[in-house]
């Protein structure tokens, strides 16, 4: 039993609109990893910059247009709690783009099945 020529192209084409969307959405999720690592090297190079000054040393925080003074304890617990939840942020990043290149393939592996089998 075939199936008709309306429905093949209905069906190819709900698939190339799913490939379209993943390719799309991967797009987005590759500049927000990248994005992300790039904060993250920003922390890093901030509290390698800290623990490389003394104790006593005034850090100022700025705050809108104003600078605050911190402890540098509270500045590189802040620090460090910034790079955890961006590395975590980071984590659920790279498992939605694994997702959407899985899905990716997969549609462009059906577009492929169904233009050689009816061709």
């Amino acid at each position: 039993m075939s199936i008709s020529n309306e429905a093949l192209q209905k069906v190819l084409q709900e698939i190339e609109t799913q490939a379209i969307l993943s390719q799309q959405q991967l797009a987005v999720v590759k500049s927000q990893i990248t994005s992300k690592q790039r904060d993250t090297r920003m922390i890093q190079l901030t509290e390698s910059e800290l623990s490389s000054l003394p104790a006593s040393t005034k850090v100022y925080e700025g705050v809108g247009k104003m600078f605050i003074q911190e402890d540098t304890s509270k500045v590189k617990k802040r620090l460090e709690t910034e790079r955890n939840t961006l590395e975590e942020d980071i984590k659920g990043l790279k498992k939605r783009q694994t997702y959407l290149e899985t899905t990716y393939s997969n549609a462009s592996d059906h577009m492929n099945k169904i233009l050689n089998r009816s061709g």
